[in-house]
């Protein structure tokens, strides 16, 4: 299923991916607000279907957004709430990029807000929620990865470097403890630097949907850009001799989590 707002591709599986944050679209209404920094639509998770390529071997079904997130962030709490409160952080709709660029012309006011939420926002949620339900009916339980992306600096959001891997559970709340540490001991094993629960413990997406009570599984990975672009600037050239590793990493990671997962289910048959 495709539309402008987002991609459903259904696998077989227990593994759902899904992918708020790679879409580049901008609905004319909106390219004409934004500035000229605001089209560049910098702050993307680039390549992100290339990169989880390798997930074809676990046949997830992944949802992915087709529009920027400078039209409105699908990873935020669609009351406005701040997820991180007392740290920087980006809007529902943005107002400025990572760095804390402004991105529009003519900022969108409160009606825009609720307009585009009732047009981008909900679509993509509907897909999501509907694709969870599906897949619990079938297996009893999912296990949704949320895939995502970003400069490894950025001074305004966190200091110094990022690590490699960021690991997000919502701090233990939105996974299993045994499907959390399968995936942490299989992320130890890898050569990059990692961080479980550091500066990103899991967004909207990893709060909301993830109920280990209710077989829902929910992981956030936050990946440096610097793992498997040629450089994190323009023109976002994706580096395949680079992200093999990174891949492979994620394989391992997601097989471990996939595979507590199913452990847990039968546990409880």
């Amino acid at each position: 299923m495709t539309t402008d707002v987002v991609t459903v591709v259904r696998g077989p599986s227990p593994l759902i991916l899904s992918m708020p944050h790679p879409g580049i679209g901008l609905p004319a209404e909106v390219a004409a607000a934004l500035n000229e920094r605001g089209r560049l639509v910098e702050d993307t998770d680039w390549h992100m279907r290339r990169l989880y390529g390798f997930t074809e071997r676990f046949r997830p079904t992944i949802v992915e957004a087709q529009l920027s997130r400078f039209v409105i962030d699908l990873n935020r709490d669609p009351s406005g709430v701040s997820l991180y409160p007392g740290q920087a952080t980006t809007e529902l709709v943005p107002t400025t990029t990572f760095d804390g660029a402004p991105i529009w012309q003519t900022p969108p006011d409160a009606a825009e807000i609720e307009r585009r939420k009732s047009a981008y926002f909900q679509p993509y949620h509907n897909a999501l929620a509907a694709e969870i339900a599906r897949v619990k009916a079938e297996h009893g339980y999912c296990v949704l990865w949320d895939c995502h992306s970003i400069k490894s600096v950025v001074p305004r959001l966190f200091p110094g470097t990022l690590p490699t891997l960021n690991l997000g559970t919502n701090s233990g709340e939105s996974a299993a403890p045994s499907v959390e540490a399968a995936a942490v001991a299989a992320m130890a094993a890898q050569p990059f630097t990692q961080v479980l629960n550091g500066r990103f413990k899991g967004g909207w997406i990893t709060r909301h949907y993830g109920r280990p009570f209710e077989r829902v599984h929910a992981l956030q990975m936050e990946i440096a850009l610097s793992a498997y672009l040629t450089d994190e600037a323009a023109p976002w050239n994706f580096d395949a001799p680079k992200a093999a590793l990174l891949q492979d990493a994620l394989a391992a990671i997601i097989e471990a989590a996939l595979g507590s997962a199913a452990a847990l289910e039968r546990s409880r048959s």
